[in-house]
């Protein structure tokens, strides 16, 4: 009884107006670093320079496969960029993890999924009928 009497009247002492002070007083401030222009305009310059190689090698003739990995790697190292940065991720490790980790394993996923489709689809490809000499 004795303890539950001193917690009363240790609670009826403390006024709001004295919780109020003394949770002012206590108020931290932490700056989170967001990136200087500096920093933004560098990724920029990257993510711009990457669009540009993705474009050019539209008007050049490289074999399909060799395209198609330079491609997929430009995209990755462009989501990177854009998520590490412009999200603000990459100050933070664990929510750049749970967002890149799922996202990849789900890609991985469709990959594989619809991956085989893709040679069962080789055939309904459309082919012009044979001229007259092919034929013979």
């Amino acid at each position: 009884m004795q303890a539950s009497d001193e917690l009363y009247e240790s609670y009826k002492s403390y006024s709001p107006v004295r919780r109020k002070l003394k949770m002012s007083t206590h108020i931290e401030f932490q700056e989170h670093f967001a990136g200087s222009n500096k920093l933004f305009i560098s990724v920029w310059g990257w993510l711009l320079l990457l669009t540009g190689v993705e474009v050019f090698l539209g008007y050049i003739h490289l074999p399909v496969a060799y395209m198609l990995v330079i491609l997929m790697g430009a995209s990755i190292i462009k989501a990177a960029l854009i998520v590490a940065y412009f999200m603000h991720l990459r100050f933070e490790r664990l929510n750049l993890i749970l967002t890149i980790v799922p996202a990849l394993v789900i890609c991985i996923c469709l990959l594989l999924v619809f991956f085989p489709d893709s040679f069962r689809a080789q055939g309904l490809r459309y082919s012009p009928p044979p001229t007259a000499t092919e034929k013979h």
